[in-house]
């Protein structure tokens, strides 16, 4: 298997919306478009067949790579969830790197980008805050 992406349409109303539930593309074939292409086609159907507002998923605040490349296809932090991924100690700089950003990329059912914010990364909220 070279890849796959799971994702899931959820929500109501204006926080209707695909999510990312997981991706990932074996060592040997990474760097190769396969992740931007399974990710397009999961927008793609969020977008003109469940008509949501937006993508969305969950990366670790550490993971750079993976930041790296979700902002290079258009997604942004909406905002910190402390200890997302369960609470292992402070890590470097005093944060929890358990914690995950919840990067979003608007669709065309959200033209004043209303789910999306440019101060994500100072919007701090708890697991127990995030369905």
């Amino acid at each position: 298997m070279m890849g796959y992406v799971i994702g899931k349409a959820e929500g109501s109303n204006t926080e209707w919306h695909g999510h990312v539930t997981a991706i990932t593309v074996a060592p040997e074939y990474r760097r190769l478009g396969l992740a931007r292409k399974m990710m397009g086609l999961l927008e793609m159907v969020s977008d003109e067949i469940y008509k949501g507002f937006f993508v969305d998923l969950y990366v670790r605040c550490g993971n750079s790579v993976a930041i790296d490349m979700y902002e290079g296809m258009g997604y942004s932090v909406y905002r910190r969830v402390r200890e997302y991924y369960g609470n292992i100690g402070l890590g470097k700089g005093g944060q929890d790197e358990e914690d995950a950003f919840d990067m979003r990329k608007p669709l065309s059912r959200d033209p004043r980008r209303r789910s999306v914010r440019s101060n994500g990364r100072d919007m701090i909220v708890s697991a127990h805050d995030v369905s």
